[in-house]
């Protein structure tokens, strides 16, 4: 199993699916976060991040039916595992520590 470490897009991907709920599936994974960015994101890049996502535990998957719409392919949806969802805690529990002891004096833009 590779690494725990969950990084930016991974996160990413995990709050979109919680966002998404039941359904959390490819197309509408990348719609929502496409919706979110400057910067579009390809199939080829959310399959690997779904993909190791899931080797860590980070996602459960499953098939839905068979669709004509789709050539009789079914889609594969996505569920943030309780592991998931205790990484996320844990990521932004460190980030609101970290924004909470930087002092005020250093978040004020300047004129340079």
């Amino acid at each position: 199993m590779k690494g725990s470490h969950l990084g930016e897009f991974q996160e990413l991907a995990l709050l979109t699916i919680l966002v998404l709920g039941d359904d959390a599936y490819g197309v509408s994974i990348k719609k929502e976060i496409n919706s979110n960015r400057s910067t579009a994101i390809s199939r080829g890049a959310l399959h690997t991040a779904l993909t190791r996502l899931e080797e860590k535990g980070y996602l459960k998957s499953r098939q839905g039916e068979a669709n004509e719409a789709r050539g009789g392919r079914p889609k594969r949806y996505y569920e943030v595992s309780n592991k998931g969802k205790s990484a996320l805690h844990e990521l932004r529990d460190m980030r609101d520590s970290l924004w909470n002891r930087i002092p005020s004096s250093q978040l004020a833009f300047k004129n340079v």
